[in-house]
């Protein structure tokens, strides 16, 4: 795969460069679950003076010939290689090392994710972190969990009547991937609890995997109840009863 080859370039430029102190490699391919479909993702901390000075895309272009580099929303450069095939880039400097010890986990094991630690201050970060994040374990947790569901659904309903079909196209995206989360945490399938939708098509039942890729108020609704009241009753909470009956009239099927 051509992935694999960027990553060895990567690699090799990191260790050869020494203003790289530090450099990790994150994501499917870290995890050993990558493949054709894949991205390449990487953080690299350089020496404060080399990154004031470096040029990402030109940096970018060292590893492949690129279409195009581009800085997203979160701030990470996105290089574009010939296939097409994603490399994302986050060009931090040593200061930001520490701020890596805030992720939620890491995702892969230690060894697989240093690339270059040449100060040894990259390892022991990594290592404090879990690497698989801390799912919701407290029934206020699970609680909140699905009535972040059904807030992304009662949203939708109200602007989808108030004629915003955008924005409520918006909300039940939202409300899907917490029926994703519901979803696994029902069926303890939570290995991507990161990105739920992740291999959502082999981990979770059918019924759930079509009603968020249908995307209509309810269906999302019709499933989300369902596991809404299934972690109710894991939990030991009551059914909310009048809000039930509310968002059962709100979300009917036939509705908009």
């Amino acid at each position: 795969m051509l992935q694999y080859e960027l990553i060895d370039r990567v690699r090799a430029l990191c260790r050869a460069d020494e203003t790289v102190r530090a450099a990790l490699m994150y994501g499917s391919f870290a995890a050993g679950e990558g493949d054709a479909h894949s991205d390449v993702e990487f953080w690299l901390f350089l020496d404060p003076k080399a990154r004031a000075a470096l040029d990402p895309a030109a940096w970018c272009a060292e590893v492949a010939p690129v279409h195009l580099v581009l800085r997203n929303e979160f701030g990470t450069h996105v290089a574009l290689f010939p296939g097409p095939v994603r490399g994302e880039f986050h060009f931090a400097t040593t200061a930001d090392i520490a701020s890596v010890g805030e992720w939620p986990a890491r995702g892969a094991a230690v060894g697989a994710m240093v690339v270059v630690d040449r100060d040894g201050a990259l390892a022991p970060v990594l290592a404090a972190l879990p690497e698989r994040p801390a799912l919701p374990g407290t029934a206020e947790e699970v609680a909140d969990l699905c009535g972040r569901f059904v807030n992304w659904m009662v949203l939708a309903a109200h602007v989808t009547a108030r004629g915003e079909h955008l924005r409520a196209q918006d909300a039940l995206a939202h409300a899907a991937r917490h029926l994703l989360w519901m979803a696994r945490l029902a069926e303890g399938s939570t290995a991507h609890w990161l990105t739920p939708s992740r291999a959502a098509e082999a981990e979770l039942p059918r019924a759930t995997v079509e009603a968020v890729a249908a995307g209509t108020p309810a269906g999302l609704w019709r499933e989300g109840r369902c596991r809404w009241l299934a972690l109710l009753d894991r939990i030991g909470r009551e059914h909310p009863a009048a809000l039930l009956a509310e968002l059962d009239a709100l979300l009917a099927p036939g509705r908009p």
